[in-house]
């Protein structure tokens, strides 16, 4: 009876390889020393390996798999008294660094009885991710309410969603309007503390002798209008991010107590000589060039550099005009979400001005600028007058320059042509009629298009 159970299982072998051959997973089956068994044209696929045969698991060069299956085991528990995988099923993800993509590869992974081996086998199940973790990008990116189709800021966005799962320290720097709040929320709900508070603070709103206090909190009586303790925003941050805006402005005199708090994690409140321990990742931004600072003594070095463990630079919006058509629409859904008429067009000379205007307020211009057209739309369109007057007026002096310089052409062309008439066509003359030398006639001459 045992034998006849044998046989038909061996009959069985090519029936199930030939449908492990067809499906879209990965399998690798191999030995307890990681000789390859068998692997399926899938898993071939899936690790960028067809065109170099694996002979043992060592042979996959995308990533290795036995320090990998390692970590994935002590996360899970999954290791004997030596430190070793216990053999039992674990899943782990990978993420391939290939020549023209990433993939996102799960791996499910244990020991395995197989009936015509002592020893048992390992099974190795791969499944493409990628589609669905590019899914999951687009949509946190979408969740924290950021727009952009730019290549620049989408390597900014890239970063970001590299660098939010780690504890790291972000500056942010980039002119005034260009999102860096909104990327700063979006390094927190991307990190593992997004269920603890984000706190912002404006370093610049504060007034100097109070931003102390606000930072560290105080003890009651540590000054007048002291009347109780009162946490400052480190303290308010545990366990979460706290994003300081304009650390520019932070004092030269508070910026060692302010080190300590970031590099330390304790800080003493304002009247108080206890220690208090902080859990907290700092992200900050600035408008100005911190490192330009630095070297004109206005900031301290070793505040800046703990601070710039990952720097990003935000490009401007002038930078990214591709930006503003995608963001126009946004802004539109979000101003119709709250009431705003949604039948309102814009014609073709307002957007051709939002669309060359140079934006000195970035993203947060470009919102007021809509909510403005929105509002004084004519017969439900947006016109160049619908515009704020800035803009209007910025095209008005660029349109009456170019008039002015048009007449002055013209003008310039009948002088010429009346001397040269003058002169019999002699261009020396006509120079001399001109008062000017007879190079500057033929320049002029060029330019005009007289011949």
């Amino acid at each position: 009876m045992g034998k006849k159970a044998i046989s038909s299982e061996t009959q069985l072998i090519p029936m199930l390889e030939a449908v492990v051959s067809y499906i879209d997973e990965g399998v690798i089956i191999a030995d307890k020393q990681g000789n390859v068994i068998y692997l399926n044209p899938s898993a071939s696929t899936l690790l960028d390996c067809s065109n170099h045969p694996i002979s043992r698991l060592s042979d996959i060069k995308a990533f290795n798999f036995q320090r990998t299956l390692l970590r994935a085991a002590i996360q899970a528990g999954e290791v004997d008294a030596a430190g070793r995988p216990s053999g039992r099923f674990v899943t782990f993800e990978e993420r391939l660094q290939l020549e023209n993509d990433d993939r996102y590869l799960e791996f499910h992974t244990g020991f395995v009885d197989c009936f015509d081996h002592d020893d048992k086998m390992r099974l190795i199940l791969i499944r493409n991710r990628t589609e669905q973790r590019r899914i999951e990008a687009v949509y946190k990116k979408r969740q924290s309410g950021f727009e952009t189709n730019d290549p620049g800021m989408l390597d900014v966005v890239h970063r970001i969603q590299q660098i939010a799962p780690s504890d790291a320290f972000v500056l942010l720097q980039g002119d005034s309007g260009t999102g860096k709040t909104m990327l700063g929320r979006m390094i927190h709900n991307l990190s593992r503390r997004t269920q603890a508070p984000f706190i912002e603070v404006n370093c610049a709103a504060i007034p100097e002798s109070l931003i102390e206090s606000e930072l560290f909190g105080h003890k009651k009586g540590a000054f007048t209008g002291a009347t109780s303790d009162r946490a400052g925003r480190f303290q308010s941050a545990h366990q979460g991010t706290l994003f300081l805006d304009e650390i520019s402005e932070v004092p030269l005199h508070l910026q060692a107590k302010l080190l300590r708090a970031i590099q330390d994690q304790e800080l003493e409140m304002v009247g108080s000589d206890q220690t208090v321990k902080v859990d907290v990742r700092v992200i900050t931004a600035s408008n100005r060039n911190l490192r330009d600072m630095v070297d004109a003594g206005e900031f301290r070095a070793d505040l800046f550099y703990r601070l710039a463990v990952i720097p990003l630079t935000i490009p401007s919006l002038c930078q990214r005009p591709g930006d503003i058509p995608l963001l126009i629409n946004h802004f539109c859904s979000l101003l119709a979400a709250r009431g705003y008429p949604t039948d309102i067009e814009c014609n073709q000379e307002a957007m051709r001005m939002m669309m060359n205007y140079p934006w000195p307020g970035n993203v947060r211009e470009l919102e007021n600028a809509v909510e403005h057209g929105i509002i004084c739309a004519v017969n439900k369109h947006v016109e160049p007058e619908s515009l704020p007057q800035d803009i209007y007026n910025y095209f008005q002096k660029e349109h009456g320059e170019q008039t002015k310089t048009r007449d002055n052409e013209i003008l310039q062309a009948h002088q010429i042509k009346s001397a040269l008439e003058e002169a019999d066509g002699n261009k020396s003359d006509a120079a001399t009629l001109l008062g000017i030398d007879r190079t500057t006639l033929w320049r002029r001459m060029q330019r005009l298009g007289i011949h």
